[in-house]
């Protein structure tokens, strides 16, 4: 759907049923623009291969002569240029009845071929645009991106969770009595990961930590939520077995309360900056809704 006030324009609405008809009924629905859009995009050097005859351009019918003029000029253009009563430029017949509308396909069809990959789907489009259509398919890369990677590792389908402890044991080189994060529970790719580790009693630290009093070590709490992060940061190579998460730094470490025996340790790191190789992030962790630390990490992935 396009909505505008402009009289050539108006509301439009078009639906595309199926690819067999794009061809025939959209495929040469031209683009459209505002006479001040264009004579700004010419000024800068855009829109070489625009001409008034492969675009729509609509105009206030007030506009004067000296911008037709300075049209003119600009485009090289030596014929008439004139405003038809419905906003048109040189009363270009459309070649559909809603053309405006039906070339809204036409962009989206080619931003979403940006994906990549095919889509099943219905998308509605109200106003849409470019920049708004590119939001959505980074928003779609997402979902795929955490798709192929739950394929690679994750062998048992499971809604509640992204990664079990076997996908897990497949991404990070870790092991007992060293991995310290048991499944994870939400994954938004380059941006947020969210891990689990249950504290039981039967954790190998405990027994020095403390005797009849045991707390899990912060040094640990740390270390699970950088594993968690690192699955993240792994994720990123096409071969995270042949790598490894090294942790460069460790700032703004604050422990806030006591991790016990029979507590779920929830693990949540944040992205803050992130490059191929290198990665600044904060992660906080939570027993219950508590927050019992936190800190920010910057790490370097390296081939191992």
């Amino acid at each position: 759907m396009v909505d505008y006030k402009q009289k050539a324009l108006g509301t439009q609405y078009t639906w595309l049923p199926s690819l067999d008809v794009f061809e025939k009924d959209f495929a040469s629905a031209r683009t459209f623009c505002f006479l001040h859009e264009i004579i700004h995009l010419k000024e800068v050097g855009l829109i070489k291969g625009g001409s008034l005859q492969n675009a729509l351009v609509v105009a206030d019918p007030d506009t004067t002569d000296e911008e037709i003029s300075h049209l003119k000029k600009i485009f090289g253009y030596d014929g008439d240029i004139e405003v038809a009563p419905d906003g048109l430029l040189n009363h270009t017949p459309l070649r559909y009845y809603n053309e405006f509308v039906r070339h809204k396909v036409v962009d989206l069809i080619g931003d979403i071929a940006l994906l990549g990959v095919p889509i099943k789907g219905h998308i509605l489009a109200a106003r849409s645009g470019h920049k708004t259509n590119v939001e959505l398919v980074k928003k779609l890369r997402k979902i795929h991106k955490k798709q192929v990677l739950q394929k690679m590792y994750q062998k048992k389908k499971n809604e509640e969770v992204v990664f079990d402890i076997d996908a897990i044991q497949r991404i990070l080189p870790h092991r007992y009595p060293f991995l310290l994060v048991d499944k994870i529970i939400e994954f938004d790719v380059g941006k947020k990961i969210i891990g689990l580790k249950n504290v039981t009693i039967n954790e190998p630290f405990f027994a020095g930590h403390f005797p009849g009093h045991p707390v899990m070590p912060g040094v640990l709490q740390i270390e699970a939520m950088a594993q968690t992060g690192g699955i993240m940061l792994l994720n990123g190579q096409d071969d995270p077995t042949q790598f490894v998460a090294y942790f460069a730094s460790i700032d703004n470490v604050k422990f806030r309360k006591p991790v016990l025996p029979g507590d779920t340790l929830r693990m949540e790191l944040t992205v803050i900056s992130l490059k191929r190789s290198i990665a600044k992030m904060h992660g906080e962790a939570y027993v219950g809704t508590t927050k019992v630390c936190e800190a920010d990490f910057m790490a370097k992935v390296m081939k191992k």
